[in-house]
């Protein structure tokens, strides 16, 4: 659609290789080291298949080519290191590069094809399929001197094994565009919310990146220097987007679509990759009406990969990159009601949406009132395509500590409300009051993100590499 058009492209996640194997062997077995040299090849061919940038660091036998690969990878600023082990090596070929770079190591031991031919091998061909051997000398190493410590293993052509290889590969991407990403807090709190106020210092020390903290005056002159040609080819990209609903004022709509073009020079102009926001206002004025013609121009922005929350909700804004990272569309979600007769969760939320969630094509209904919230205009109407659904959610501690919160369920057909709402029916395969209670008790907040799709994995994965906790929350 064309509002995805523009999408920010995805930071490419660079990754460290090396393989390596014990020297000593090479001299006892003269056919093992072109072997495994051909196996630490195909390695480097399937590696790059992934959407990431790979530096290969080579193939090392003994310590201090260890520590020569150690500086490369260090120099190069990888997100993840990937260290194949195609044999038996010692731990302080390894050590040095887990220490120095800075990365976190991922090791891989994919040994030649499935099983050994035992009735025809002798030692060189055993050594060829003998990289588990060193695994528990890795972790213990790894323990001992502070690294944590994950492996994959299987054979070279073990698609399983390349899948979970894949989700580490994609895991580092995000933690990677999380720690240069830029993140717009604009307006302020909505008050009297305990649970969305948050320590914008835990931004940086969770995730890294950088909080940008903006006036709506930040965005009321760039919506001031919006003209007429402008605001009219944005209606009409709304027009080829959007249903509209009867109920759509033809002001309120250029008014949403001037603010539309303003936030996209806003975001452009900080270099923003998500944005939390929320203003007041008072009885009609330029801010008021900037706060309420927000919706289209940041679900807008959401389908083309920038996330845009509102409430001022930093967390969930977050979330939602976190999902749009990992390759899912998340969308800006609370809760609405629950249907005990069809057993499901129904969860949405006025404000922006995300486009791509796929139920249906998005409509733009006209209201004259926000519940709760000042002004009045348009409002974007849309739900999850049936089938897997994830939540995401960042909660905080008493200590300040971020940490992840998510769930799996799958969103399915049934009745929806008709007021200017995103909302989706879940079904999380329980009685949805004690699911409620159970993801309410988890800390989350108010607020998450909903992304199509199975994001477990990948979200395991990101905790691991990020050193935050998740919170799983399941039925039963």
């Amino acid at each position: 659609m064309p509002a995805a058009a523009g999408r920010a492209p995805a930071r490419r996640p660079r990754i460290g290789l090396v393989a390596g194997g014990l020297g000593a062997y090479w001299p006892q077995f003269p056919g093992l080291l072109p072997q495994l040299r051909r196996s630490a090849a195909r390695v480097a061919d399937r590696m790059g298949e992934f959407d990431a940038d790979v530096v290969d660091a080579g193939f090392v036998s003994d310590a201090q080519e260890g520590a020569q690969a150690a500086e490369k990878l260090r120099a190069a600023g990888c997100d993840l290191i990937v260290g194949f082990l195609t044999t038996y090596m010692t731990a302080t070929m390894l050590v040095p590069v887990a220490q120095r770079s800075g990365a976190p190591v991922l090791l891989i031991n994919l040994q030649p094809t499935e099983a050994m031919d035992h009735a025809t091998f002798d030692t060189g061909q055993w050594l060829a399929y003998c990289g588990a051997c060193p695994l528990p000398e890795m972790a213990n190493a790894f323990e001992r001197v502070g690294v944590e410590f994950r492996s994959v293993s299987g054979h070279l052509e073990d698609e399983r094994a390349w899948r979970r290889i894949g989700g580490w590969i994609r895991a580092a991407g995000v933690r990677g565009a999380l720690r240069s990403s830029r993140h717009g807090l604009m307006g302020h709190l909505y008050p009297g919310m305990y649970d969305v106020s948050t320590d914008l210092t835990m931004v940086p020390a969770s995730f890294g990146g950088h909080v940008e903290v903006l006036e709506f005056d930040d965005l009321r002159v760039r919506v001031e220097g919006v003209g007429q040609k402008e605001t009219a080819a944005r209606v009409a990209e709304i027009e080829e987007t959007f249903e509209l609903d009867a109920s759509v004022d033809e002001d309120d709509l250029a008014w949403a679509a001037r603010v539309s073009a303003g936030l996209d020079r806003l975001v452009d102009d900080f270099g923003l990759d998500s944005l939390a926001y929320f203003h007041r206002g008072l009885d009609g004025e330029v801010h008021e009406r900037l706060g309420a013609g927000m919706i289209l121009g940041a679900s807008l922005l959401t389908a083309r990969g920038v996330p845009a929350a509102g409430e001022y909700e930093l967390r969930t804004s977050l979330a939602m990159l976190i999902c749009e990272r990992l390759g899912a569309p998340g969308s800006f979600t609370e809760f609405q009601a629950l249907n005990f007769r069809d057993g499901v969760v129904e969860m949405g939320h006025d404000g922006p949406a995300h486009l791509g969630l796929g139920g249906r094509r998005p409509l733009l209904r006209g209201l004259g009132v926000y519940h709760g919230k000042r002004g009045w205009g348009v409002s974007v109407e849309c739900t999850a395509r049936h089938g897997p659904v994830s939540l995401v959610g960042v909660g905080q501690t008493r200590d300040g500590r971020y940490r992840l919160v998510a769930a799996e369920g799958r969103a399915v057909p049934g009745p929806l409300l008709k007021i200017g709402n995103t909302t989706s029916r879940v079904d999380f395969g329980c009685d949805p009051g004690e699911w409620t209670d159970a993801w309410s008790a988890s800390g989350v907040g108010h607020h998450w993100a909903l992304a199509t799709g199975e994001l477990l994995p990948g979200l395991r994965a990101l905790a691991g590499l990020s050193g935050l906790e998740l919170t799983e929350v399941r039925p039963g």
